[in-house]
């Protein structure tokens, strides 16, 4: 019998908020695949905000998504049929599928299509945190905002896949992490989870003036870099708030994706304190993915020995100077049973140091692969101040069969 492929066309032009009726569920068979072809089961679709742009017929940074043909999107899966020498049934895999449970791709053709490991890393993670949202984390946040230990950086919209990573980011570097989100519930996660030192819920602010007010509160040193996500009034409250000479990397503006108009209330502040404002699109530049994924690799690596990444895709409870491993884990993995409650100090991800020896982290092949697959050769350490315990939430002790 003849397997079945769903797909998701967009089929009209959204007007304002997108609609259900503005897609259609379309079926049809799976073709197989030709010469140098990839038949890929996609297991994971990316629903991004920068998506809600591509259905205008408008003028961007890329081409409108044709209507009547499959939502475009990045997708991730397996091979279960390939008539391309690099890609075998079972590969785990990445590439631009879009919303359709099956898609063939030319494997010959670079950059659609690349192999993970998904053996240490859940497979969703390569559209979160070791994907396109990190990178973008990564890029806005060093490049743009550069910041330096002991600055004040604002996350707009901070509990969504690219803010929760900048944030994140922004505290292994020595800042204080704002974000802003709407809603108790997102703020929580935003500070409690994720380890933001504050998060302003701007749906509690209403008045322009309140927000205002409520972000001055959580900067009161001022905001040295903007991450933005959303513009409006949510960018016009940080721009009040940045010192001199401070740095926006904007990189969504989420606030005018249906088409309403979102002018700057006071743009003169650009001027004034001397602000530096850059817009960018991380897939322009592909020269600071291999660099930006070590960083992300290593720290996604890390969180299979104890460290506290999300499994759902997103950095959490960064910075970690500090690694608790679970005994039985590490037994499987570097075959060397350790206490479970030792607290280890980290000098370099290859070596581990603590007051009994262990095979070295970097003589693990699976690991090797895993960080080579990232574009990660080698992995430079995470110096450490002090070690100590790490706290673990009761769901985590409860799933790592420890008391709670």
């Amino acid at each position: 019998m003849a397997t079945i492929n769903r797909q998701i066309h967009l089929v009209s032009r959204p007007e304002g908020e997108a609609k259900a009726e503005n897609f259609r569920l379309v079926e049809g068979h799976v073709g197989e695949p030709g010469e140098g072809q990839v038949l890929v089961r996609n297991r994971f679709l990316s629903l991004d905000p920068y998506m809600r742009g591509r259905m205008n017929d408008a003028k961007s940074y890329a081409q409108p998504q044709p209507l009547n043909q499959v939502m475009q999107g990045g997708t991730a899966g397996e091979v279960v049929a390939s008539r391309h020498a690099g890609y075998q049934p079972g590969d785990t895999v990445v590439g631009y599928g879009g919303w359709q449970q099956y898609s063939l791709v030319d494997g010959a053709t670079p950059g659609l299509l690349h192999k993970v490991d998904a053996t240490r890393i859940p497979l969703s993670a390569y559209l979160g945190a070791v994907g396109m949202p990190g990178v973008t984390a990564w890029y806005g946040l060093t490049k743009i905002c550069q910041p330096k230990a002991g600055q004040t950086i604002v996350v707009s919209a901070a509990s969504g896949a690219v803010g929760s990573a900048v944030g994140q980011l922004a505290r292994t570097r020595g800042c204080r992490a704002v974000g802003i989100a709407g809603g108790a519930d997102k703020c929580a996660y935003v500070t409690g989870e994720l380890g933001f030192d504050a998060c302003v819920d701007y749906k509690a602010h209403r008045d322009p003036k309140a927000l205002y007010a409520a972000l001055k509160d959580a900067t009161p040193e001022g905001v040295d870099g903007c991450f933005e996500n959303v513009g409006g009034v949510v960018l016009d409250a940080t721009l009040a708030r940045m010192n001199a000479f401070g740095r926006i990397a904007l990189c969504g503006m989420i606030s005018g994706y249906d088409g309403e108009p979102i002018p700057l209330a006071q743009p003169q502040l650009l001027l004034q304190s001397r602000l530096t404002l850059e817009g960018f699109i991380v897939s322009e530049h592909m020269e600071v993915w291999p660099e930006a994924l070590k960083e992300l690799g290593c720290k996604f690596a890390l969180d299979d020995f104890g460290t506290g990444l999300s499994s759902f895709g997103y950095l959490k409870h960064f910075p970690v100077d500090f690694l608790k491993i679970d005994g039985s884990f590490v037994k499987e993995i570097l075959h060397d049973p350790i206490d479970r409650e030792m607290v280890r100090s980290i000098n370099e991800i290859g070596h581990l140091t603590n007051k009994k020896t262990i095979a070295e982290f970097a003589e693990n092949e699976d690991i090797i692969t895993m960080l080579r697959n990232l574009g990660v050769d080698y992995a430079q350490g995470y110096g450490v101040a002090r070690p100590q315990k790490i706290q673990r939430s009761p769901l985590e002790r409860s799933v790592s069969g420890e008391p709670t």
